[in-house]
């Protein structure tokens, strides 16, 4: 298991220990179900063509797809919200091979549900210096395969933990996107793809830069 992952597994471990027993085993439940419900395999892989897609960034620009591949390749990656700590250290660890990314031509841009607020405070929080676009309604993640709706017990436990989803999703509490990255070639097709059920485990920064070296798009 690479960098990312070991972190990311030794932060479930810590967090375990401070969820009571019947709240673990909801959360525990929900991922096993969503991996068994087929949403992986209908999500968007290697050889298709990317959704083009128009969002507002934080700072309130619109980013559109189109324009970003006319300039190189593009590393497109899904979260569900600055209110999950899983997604906070993926993008953090995203933002320490921002660098690395860039030197290859490509442009990131992270995509989640919630409203420009919201990502504009975990912009400022976490220092990123790539594009945190606002999806509400998840109609981008749809369009990709990756949206998916709560389940009742789930959707209770985050309103119990004070996530409040009905106002950072913009009245769209229940639908969010499966963790996912794709890097994009200028032709607009997915050259590499990472999708996963469980919210826990990411892709990682390293595995994304090989793939734009194996990709050998430059500036």
């Amino acid at each position: 298991m690479t960098d990312l992952n070991a972190e990311l597994r030794t932060f479930y471990k810590a967090r375990q220990q401070q969820i009571p027993a019947g709240t673990r085993e909801i959360m525990q439940r929900a991922v096993r179900e969503l991996a068994v419900s087929g949403q992986v395999d209908r999500a968007l892989t290697c050889g298709a063509n990317a959704p083009l897609f128009q969002l507002p960034s934080a700072t309130g620009e619109s980013v559109a797809l189109e324009d970003l591949l006319a300039h190189g390749p593009v590393v497109l990656t899904f979260y569900r919200g600055a209110w999950c700590p899983y997604c906070n250290i993926a993008l953090r660890a995203l933002q320490q091979h921002h660098t690395d990314i860039t030197a290859r031509g490509a442009r990131l841009v992270a995509v989640s549900p919630q409203i420009p607020d919201e990502s504009l405070t975990l912009t400022e929080k976490h220092g990123l210096a790539f594009d945190v676009l606002s999806d509400l309604g998840s109609d981008t993640a749809k369009r990709y395969g990756l949206a998916f709706d709560l389940p009742d017990d789930l959707a209770a436990v985050y309103d119990r933990l004070g996530f409040d989803l009905q106002r950072v999703n913009d009245g769209h509490p229940r639908t969010l996107p499966l963790p996912a990255t794709y890097v994009i070639s200028r032709d607009g097709t997915i050259r590499w793809a990472f999708v996963d059920a469980d919210y826990t485990t990411r892709a990682e920064p390293a595995d994304i830069v090989a793939a734009l070296d194996a990709l050998g798009e430059t500036r």
